[in-house]
């Protein structure tokens, strides 16, 4: 039977991507994408007519995941409030049968004058209509995926509010990655920074005590930076992790443009840096001198540490 197959096509697919959303929010990196988007267009009216509660049961990560997406203010916006389906919609053959287009149009009696009168030329009209009408339901098919993406509103500039600032973020950047940290990118950093137009941050993870295994550290300071990518051109940061498996701490400095915490600036920022305390340093103390050089080159006292550096990570 056609449902049933179909059925049992739907339930491989569902473990397919239950399977990849075992461990990721989205389906591609830590935010919604086109990816996330096509997904969700097509698999909105199975959520809505066939997937009823015990069909669904075995796939929560899928669930999870779609009602993420579907809840997000841009998609409600196109998509409305989706409501996830009570009952299994059941294949009516008769209902089905009376919404099909009849193939066969008027009559046979009228098709013979058509053809007649018609000749060569006649045709190209009834093929005009016929390529009109198969392209339809593909134009129908993306209406949803395309109008999410044109709704979605583009994003305004969160520094755009603050004047221009003499120090080029990205000529810095360019010294740190490719000459020497300590005899040269720390004092081209000195030499150019502007301490009005930016401002130094100290912030150190809350929860040390929930750190375990060193990688899954790590992975918490990269996943952090993965989701600040839009912060990079106007941000830098070097974040240490010290110490050993089950006996560790994160902390970092972090270099913004304006006065203030750049993560409020945005909400796509603010998933990670709560779990922080922050301290706002003062540019011209030997303490915040000496703190810029030893997390810019990952070495020296860290006397307010109390653990050995392990590795550093650099947001750049």
């Amino acid at each position: 039977h056609a449902t049933e197959q179909a059925k049992e096509e739907v339930k491989k697919v569902l473990s397919v991507l239950n399977h990849h959303l075992n461990t990721r929010t989205f389906l591609v990196g830590e935010r919604v994408s086109l990816a996330d988007i096509s997904v969700v267009c097509s698999m909105i009216w199975l959520y809505k007519q066939v997937l009823e509660p015990s069909f669904r049961q075995p796939y929560p990560n899928v669930t999870r995941w779609f009602q993420t997406c579907v809840n997000q203010p841009q998609f409600k916006t196109v998509l409305g409030e989706v409501k996830l389906c009570g009952k299994m919609a059941q294949f009516d053959p008769k209902k089905f049968s009376d919404m099909q287009p009849k193939k066969d149009g008027p009559s046979k009696k009228d098709a013979p004058p058509k053809k007649e009168k018609a000749g060569k030329e006649g045709g190209k009209p009834q093929e005009k209509k016929k390529e009109e009408k198969e392209a339809a339901p593909a134009e129908e098919e993306m209406d949803e995926c395309e109008a999410a993406l044109a709704a979605e509103p583009k994003t305004k500039d969160p520094f755009a509010h603050l004047p221009k600032s003499a120090f080029v973020m990205d000529e810095f950047k360019r010294k740190y990655s490719n000459e020497d940290t300590l005899t040269v990118a720390v004092p081209h950093f000195w030499e150019h920074f502007d301490k009005e137009g930016y401002s130094i941050w100290y912030g150190e993870y809350k929860y040390a005590e929930e750190l375990t295994m060193t990688f899954m550290s790590c992975n918490l300071i990269m996943g952090m930076f993965q989701r600040l990518d839009k912060l990079r051109k106007n941000g830098f940061a070097s974040v240490i992790l010290f110490g050993g498996n089950n006996d560790s701490s994160i902390s970092g400095i972090w270099i913004f443009r304006g006065q203030d915490l750049a993560f409020t600036l945005s909400d796509d920022w603010q998933i990670d840096y709560e779990s922080y305390a922050w301290r706002k340093l003062d540019p011209d103390s030997a303490e915040t001198k000496t703190m810029v050089k030893e997390y810019f080159a990952w070495e020296g006292e860290f006397k307010h540490v109390g653990k050995p550096f392990n590795q550093g990570k650099c947001f750049k």
